[in-house]
């Protein structure tokens, strides 16, 4: 099929810029008082490294997404009860493990933009960023070894392994054609699920719950991280550059084999397959209309979309347990959130 041919995969129709789902002002708008607490509480981590360098750490802890795990911290926390200071501590704590390793992903992907400013690494060099994201891990476990309980401390630095290693899985599965599918999902929970069960998990544990509840918490936060990172990963196929915050195909471009292409090469023709490996392995930014084209062959996305539809059905069914509450709800409205996102991707907007 020729460039020009290409329609967006699922047959999208034109559409006006989406407005944010209701569900999502209403969970925003409920979490907003503890975020800003977590803000506040994470700008003033600065004033605790050595003067030297704490202009690169209020650089590193400035960088605000969609505070996701936050989010969930309070959201789980407030299933089992009233929300307190403990909560925004941990919250810090493993938004700071987040942003540790997104200071060192920027150094292995050689980023020069992360949500639209340059990196840190771009910035003050490779060298002080690989240290600066060692001092962000050390100080983490530091404010979790302040708990009264060692419980906390011991689940964040298994988790902060976790994820490491997850890292590492990734980097050295890059431009690897034959991984499996088994490997990617592995991947996928170990480096970004885990810390959305973590928060989970131990938001449960402060307020209380019992290990029935904090295990079905914990089981939301891996199947919520599973979906929310197969969409990211579609995002960066059939978002748009405005949406996906960088520019399309940037993780073909670092040779990441992620869950479209993986349908996509184990459906195609031999000669298909053999063009797809060649394309990975010896990345174009000209090869990407040809990459979408074959993705739209084996309705890839459709695929992918049933993929994590199932991982948010599996979250849902681990809130069964818990008692009717804000804070089940606003977890039950994030799936719901997130599966608009996953629709609406290859809509044309």
């Amino acid at each position: 099929m020729l460039a020009t041919e290409i329609r967006t995969p699922s047959a999208p129709i034109a559409a006006p810029p989406p407005e944010p789902s209701f569900a999502w002002k209403q969970i925003m708008e409920a979490v907003e008082p503890f975020l800003g607490a977590v803000a506040r509480r994470l700008a003033a981590q600065t004033e605790e490294f050595e003067p030297q360098i704490a202009a690169y750490a209020r650089y590193a802890l400035t960088v605000q997404g969609k505070q996701l795990r936050p989010i969930l911290v309070s959201l789980a926390g407030e299933t089992a009860g009233k929300l307190n200071d403990s909560h925004v501590t941990l919250a810090v704590i493993i938004e700071m493990v987040h942003l540790a390793t997104l200071v060192h992903d920027d150094v292995i992907d050689e980023a020069k933009l992360r949500r639209g400013r340059p990196t840190l690494a771009a910035t003050w060099g490779n060298e002080i960023s690989v240290l600066l994201g060692d001092c962000l891990f050390a100080h983490a476990l530091k404010l979790a070894a302040g708990f009264p309980t060692p419980e906390i401390c011991r689940a964040v630095a298994s988790a902060t392994n976790t994820v490491c290693a997850g890292e590492i899985l990734q980097t050295r599965s890059r431009g690897d054609f034959e991984i499996t599918r088994e490997h990617y999902f592995k991947i996928l929970g170990m480096k970004t699920a885990e810390l959305f069960a973590l928060s989970c998990e131990l938001g449960g544990f402060l307020g209380q719950a019992n290990p029935a509840r904090r295990e079905a918490l914990r089981q939301y936060g891996m199947a919520l991280g599973t979906a929310y990172q197969v969409y990211d990963d579609c995002l960066d196929l059939f978002g748009s550059e405005a949406t996906a915050g960088k520019t399309l195909g940037a993780d073909l471009a670092k040779g990441k084999m992620t869950l479209p292409i993986l349908i996509v090469r184990d459906q195609a023709k031999p000669s298909e397959q053999n063009q797809l490996r060649q394309w990975v392995q010896k990345w174009d930014p000209s090869h990407f209309p040809d990459v979408l084209a074959l993705i739209q062959k084996y309705d890839a996305l459709a695929e992918s979309q049933a993929i994590i539809e199932q991982q948010l059905t599996a979250a849902r069914q681990a809130l069964a347990i818990l008692p009717v509450s804000d804070g089940r709800a606003g977890l039950n409205g994030l799936t719901h959130f997130l599966a608009e996102q996953t629709n609406a991707l290859g809509v044309i907007e």
